[in-house]
C-alpha cells in the first residue's frame, strides 16, 4: 500500500491560526507513516492528486474533481457553512469541523462584552471626551450579574464554556438545544428549541450561538425579540445569518433591548453608514470571539486524534452531517 498523504494548506496573517514548524514537526514524528505536504492555498488544486486527507481552512467544490483519493476533509473551524459538505458526502469524502477548543476564547470574549454593558464601560468610553462628568447616567443603566439570567441558544460545546464563566459572576444559565441532555449538566437547566420563547423572556442576558442552517436562517426575527424580556441584552457570536438585522434595530429602537453586541454581521464589513454600526447601543467587534494564542495547538491535537481514528477505522469525531438531516440548534 502507498503511504498515505496528508495535505495541510493552513494560511493566515496571524500567527495563531497559522500552522507552524513545530506544529508539522510533532506530526510527523507521531505519524511516521504517514507524508505530510504544505501547500498555499494557490497550489492546493494542482496538489490534490496524490492527497488522501486534506487538512485546511478552505475548501472549494471544485477541488473535488482534482482529488481522485481524497477521503477526508479536516477543518479546524468550528462552522462548515463555509465548506462544500454537500458535494463531499454526494462523492463519498468525509469532512470533519473541529471543537472543544474554542470554547474558552468564546466565552472570554462574550463575558468581556456582558461586563462592558453591565458596568457601563462602553458608554464610559463613549463619552469620555465630550461630557465633565456622566456617573448619574450609569447609575441608571447598570446592571447587576449576580441573580441575572443568561439564555444560550445553540448551547454546544462553546455554550457550556461560557455557561461556566457565567455562573462563576453568580448567573443562572438556561440552555437552549434541539436535543437537550437528559440530565442536569453543567450547572445549566436544559431547555428544548419549542420553549425558546419562554426561555428568553426570562433572560437578562441572550447569547446566540446558532450555526447557519436553513433551519436557523433569521431565527431571531421580530417575534422571538418581542419575546425578549425587557431591556434584556443581545449576543451574537453565532453566524449573522440567524438573525433579522431589522428586527434587531427594531427592538433597539423602541428601547424594548437594551444592547446588542455583535460578533458577526452581513453585510461584513458593514458599510460605513449602516445603521448597526452608527447605533448608541451597539457594540462591533470584527469576528475575534475565536482569537486565541493556542488556536492552532488546539486545531492540530484534534486533528492529530481524529487522524489515529481515521487510521485505525474509528468514527470521526466532527463529521458535518449531509445538510437534509443536520441538527439545526447544536452550537459548536
Amino acid at each position: 500500500m502507498n503511504q498515505p498523504v496528508v495535505l495541510i494548506s493552513l494560511e493566515s496573517p496571524h500567527s495563531f491560526w497559522r500552522l507552524s514548524s513545530e506544529h508539522e514537526r510533532a506530526l510527523s514524528a507521531s505519524f511516521p507513516g504517514i507524508e505530510f505536504r504544505r501547500a498555499t492555498e494557490e497550489a492546493v488544486p494542482h496538489q490534490l492528486a496524490d492527497a488522501h486527507v486534506y487538512f485546511g481552512w478552505r475548501f472549494v467544490p471544485s477541488w473535488l474533481f482534482a482529488a481522485p483519493h481524497l477521503k477526508w476533509i479536516a477543518s479546524p473551524a468550528a462552522g462548515t457553512d463555509h465548506l462544500p459538505v454537500a458535494e463531499a458526502h454526494s462523492v463519498g469524502v468525509a469532512l470533519t469541523r473541529s471543537y472543544g477548543f474554542h470554547g474558552r476564547p468564546m466565552a472570554e470574549h462574550a463575558m468581556g462584552l456582558v461586563l462592558g454593558f453591565s458596568r457601563g464601560l462602553f458608554t464610559s468610553q463613549r463619552v469620555q471626551r465630550n461630557r465633565a462628568w456622566w456617573k448619574d447616567d450609569l447609575a441608571e443603566e447598570f446592571f447587576d450579574l449576580a441573580g441575572a439570567t443568561m439564555t444560550i441558544v445553540g448551547c454546544g460545546s462553546v455554550g457550556r464554556h461560557l455557561a461556566q464563566a457565567a455562573r462563576a459572576f453568580g448567573m443562572t444559565v438556561i440552555g437552549v438545544r434541539r436535543t437537550p441532555p437528559a440530565a442536569s449538566e453543567g450547572g445549566i437547566t436544559w431547555v428544548h428549541t419549542t420553549a425558546v420563547h419562554q426561555a428568553v423572556s426570562v433572560a437578562d442576558v441572550v447569547v446566540n450561538l446558532l450555526p447557519a442552517t436553513p433551519a436557523t436562517h433569521r431565527y431571531f426575527d421580530h417575534d422571538l425579540f418581542s419575546a425578549c424580556k425587557p431591556r434584556a441584552l443581545f449576543l451574537n457570536l453565532g453566524r449573522a445569518a440567524t438573525v433579522d438585522q431589522s428586527a434587531l434595530l427594531a427592538s433597539l429602537d423602541t428601547g424594548h433591548l437594551r444592547g446588542a453586541a455583535l460578533d458577526v454581521f452581513d453585510p461584513k464589513p458593514l458599510p460605513a453608514r449602516h445603521p448597526l454600526r452608527l447605533h448608541p447601543r451597539v457594540v462591533l467587534t470584527p469576528k475575534s470571539s475565536v482569537f486565541c494564542r493556542a488556536y492552532m495547538d488546539g486545531a492540530v491535537a484534534f486533528f492529530a486524534d481524529n487522524l489515529h481514528r481515521y487510521l485505525s477505522g474509528q468514527p470521526l469525531n466532527g463529521l458535518a452531517e449531509a445538510p437534509a438531516t443536520r441538527s439545526p440548534l447544536v452550537g459548536g
